[in-house]
């Protein structure tokens, strides 16, 4: 981030072409598809770089997501506005279904359950967000996820419902 002599502050950033990760939805499972995001090995999705958020490990039926509090996440009242915090636990809890579908299978959200418990800004430290899988049969999957502040506080907690198909 930078910021101009008037106070503006401005911010840059760069993503790679989303198609290679969709390139590779048949060919690896989800667990294979993030485990190499988490390496490096594959980009991460356009909308990571747009929040800015950091680590990703991945194992069946578990999510970790991180992101550390910026400005550019602030809502009118100076904390982090609730939609980038839906989005975190939207990620965590398909990415946490996601990891646990063989090659060939999607998923999409068909509900995500939002509760905030307590602001986040800044001096929040980094956020944590975990998301695990309560169940999944052959058409949907429930995951839950909450995130912690650095001082484990709980910030906020959602359940999704997901829907699973086959992508060919």
């Amino acid at each position: 981030m930078t910021q101009t002599q008037d106070g503006l502050r401005s911010r840059t950033f760069s993503w790679s072409d989303p198609m290679l990760n969709a390139a590779q939805l048949g060919k690896r499972s989800g667990l294979e598809l993030l485990q190499a995001m988490s390496r490096g090995e594959l980009p991460a999705p356009p909308v990571s770089h747009l929040l800015g958020t950091g680590r990703l490990e991945a194992e069946h039926g578990r999510v970790v997501v991180t992101l550390e509090p910026q400005e550019y996440h602030y809502n009118p009242l100076g904390s982090i506005h609730g939609g980038v915090l839906a989005t975190l636990l939207d990620t965590a809890t398909g990415c946490a279904v996601h990891s646990t579908l063989p090659a060939g299978v999607g998923y999409t959200t068909l509900d995500l359950t939002t509760k905030f418990l307590r602001p986040a800004a800044v001096a929040s430290g980094l956020l944590t967000c975990e998301g695990t899988v309560i169940s999944k049969g052959r058409r949907t999957a429930l995951a839950q996820a909450q995130i912690t502040d650095a001082r484990g506080g709980l910030v906020a907690h959602a359940t999704s419902t997901c829907m699973l198909f086959d992508l060919g």
